[in-house]
């Protein structure tokens, strides 16, 4: 007669009672204590450099608004090394903070700061392109490439810059889109808010086209219509009848303009001039073939 074998482990009396005398010899208030000490210490660390970022950004953004009444240039300058400084202080804050947070835990951070094994590490995780990216935006704010508010072209984005920070500047396109290009990717830049711009209004005619009507007309317009913009530089150059490397004929006018009114102006004087000839019964060709120029 067989009987069937227990082959699983039955915990005696005698061990029963060894677990029993380890878990009475824990102190298990203890480490409640000590659990809950370090959660309220956790909290009021984030707490305290909490109000610190707050504190410091509204004595940053103070200091820097009581000196926003400059010029435009200067202005702009401003604005760069405000954000630029805001970026700057979050990220100590955030330093530190973090460090706090590690030593509470019980993290040995100077020691693992102080690791070349773990710094290796961090360079292979990509430490380099931070560095390279504070790098360039260091020399770019130095060197006064381009500032907070200028319109600029940077590969294949192009916009206002809205914010330039250590790491990354963010261009406004104008369709809305938020492009965030990092420093390190910055090589050409194209700055259109620095110097006077040129504006080629280009009217497409045929080899029909009363030129001296034209012509007539569109002086005509500019004697009314220049007074009223004044960031206008200088007389419009008429330029006359040239033509385009597709070989089709235009009538061109050139502008010279302050940054930053380039595109107003030339949609506004492009629908005056097309004004002015219909007004004159001067024909011109379909309207798909305008495309104005800057």
């Amino acid at each position: 007669m067989f009987f069937p074998l227990n082959l699983g482990v039955v915990e005696t009396p005698k061990q029963v009672s060894v677990w029993m005398k380890l878990a009475t010899k824990i102190d298990w208030q203890q480490i409640v204590l000590n659990i809950g000490g370090k959660i309220i210490e956790i909290v009021l660390f984030s707490a305290l450099f909490w109000i610190i970022d707050r504190v410091g950004k509204h004595l940053i953004h103070h200091i820097f608004i009581t000196n926003a009444n400059t010029s435009d240039t200067a202005s702009n300058r401003i604005s760069t090394i405000f954000t630029l400084l805001l970026n700057i202080f979050h990220y100590i804050i955030m330093f530190f903070w973090l460090y706090a947070i590690l030593s509470v835990l019980g993290v040995p951070v100077g020691t693992l700061i102080a690791s070349a094994g773990i710094f290796s590490v961090a360079l292979g995780l990509g430490a380099q392109g931070f560095v390279s990216d504070i790098v360039t935006g260091f020399f770019i704010l130095l060197e006064d490439q381009f500032d907070v508010g200028d319109y600029v072209k940077i590969e294949t984005v192009e916009g206002t810059v809205s914010a330039m920070g250590l790491r990354t500047t963010q261009i406004t396109s104008a369709d809305g889109t938020l492009n965030f290009v990092p420093n390190r990717k910055i090589l050409i830049i194209s700055n259109q808010s620095r110097n006077d711009m040129r504006v080629l209004i280009d009217l497409h005619i045929t080899a029909s086209t009363p030129a001296p009507e034209l012509t007539k007309a569109i002086e005509g317009t500019n004697k009314s219509l220049v007074p009223q913009y004044p960031d206008i530089i200088g007389e419009p150059d008429i330029q006359g009848v040239t033509t385009q490397s597709d070989g089709t004929l235009v009538f061109r006018v050139q502008f010279y303009v302050k940054n930053g009114m380039q595109f107003a102006i030339q949609r506004d004087f492009l629908a005056a001039y097309l004004a002015a000839a219909k007004e004159a019964g001067i024909q011109l060709p379909s309207l798909s073939l305008y495309r104005p120029q800057s």
